[in-house]
């Protein structure tokens, strides 16, 4: 539902930014739905990008008319935000608006996953599960360009394209990714699973994994996994299940600056692009909803204020 309502107010340590682009991730949709409990009346959002309208009391590190953006504020599916300021970044003069706005929390979350959630060496082999998704993409682009061998999976020829496009190695079928990745490693399985899908792909996704091989599940876009014996690690290679989220690799403004850094870097070199698969007026949010939830979008989904 759409509504008028007075323009929130930046307080002690935040700025109030006039909102240009927003990010519409499926934590959105979770939080909707109710997958993660929220108050009401609630407004959903938590990356946008836009120019600083107003700053609080104490805030010196942004200025009025600056260009930011952020994946770490709340509400932001308005004409105005607001948000602390210390989780707030001035984007590089030569970004568009729309790509800042497209690229926090996907391109944060892709970093950490590649980085920190696990660290894959040049010549160990993955799989990146939702290949032509907006994490996907940008995944499947930051440990190809520094030698990892990315196997990933989709549901059509057109993501398969998109996803070699990224640097994808192999484009495998969700139906037997299990046997092909085997197949394709020597039979010795995959070091990383990077599972965004959750409840339809875990368990040959565990099953894919080498010994000692580790499974990073950081979403559920088929639904949330089930509770499952931990015996299962031991018998089936000593594996390793973490389940990160994007949050807890955010801890400090130097890790902060690190990761928006080399993303920004990434994206001036050529190295990264943003692909922005579907834009939707910030009135039509619902129907930006269905489209992600109906998996039929590719890169990311955003919304223009």
């Amino acid at each position: 539902m759409v509504r008028d309502a007075a323009a929130p107010v930046a307080g002690p340590g935040q700025v109030l930014v006039r909102t240009h682009t927003v990010g519409v991730n499926f934590i959105d949709t979770y939080r909707r739905s109710g997958v993660y409990p929220v108050s009401l009346p609630f407004i959903p959002g938590e990356e946008a990008s836009g120019v600083v309208e107003a700053v609080g009391a104490g805030v010196e590190s942004l200025a009025v008319g600056d260009r930011v953006t952020t994946a770490e504020a709340a509400a932001t599916y308005a004409e105005f935000f607001a948000a602390a300021a210390a989780g707030v970044v001035r984007i590089p003069d030569e970004l568009p608006l729309d790509i800042a706005g497209a690229m926090p929390l996907q391109g944060l979350t892709a970093h950490y996953l590649s980085t920190s959630s696990s660290n894959p060496q040049p010549g160990d082999t993955v799989i990146v599960h939702a290949g032509a998704g907006g994490v996907g993409l940008l995944l499947t682009q930051l440990l190809s360009a520094r030698g990892v061998r990315v196997l990933t999976t989709v549901s059509t020829p057109e993501k398969a394209q998109l996803s070699r496009a990224a640097g994808a190695a192999e484009v495998l079928s969700y139906d037997d990714f299990r046997e092909r990745s085997r197949e394709l490693t020597g039979g010795e399985g995959v070091s990383v699973v990077y599972d965004g899908v959750g409840k339809t792909t875990f368990d040959d996704s565990l099953a894919s994994l080498r010994i000692r091989g580790t499974m990073v599940l950081f979403g559920g876009a088929s639904g949330q996994v089930p509770p499952f014996d931990l015996q299962r690690l031991n018998t089936s290679g000593s594996l390793t299940v973490t389940r990160p989220n994007m949050w807890n690799f955010l801890l400090t403004p130097e890790e902060r600056a690190w990761r928006y850094g080399d993303l920004f870097e990434a994206i001036r070199s050529g190295t990264l692009h943003i692909r922005i698969g579907a834009r939707f007026p910030l009135a039509d949010a619902a129907k930006a909803h269905a489209a992600l939830e109906g998996r039929g979008t590719t890169g990311k989904v955003i919304l223009e204020a």
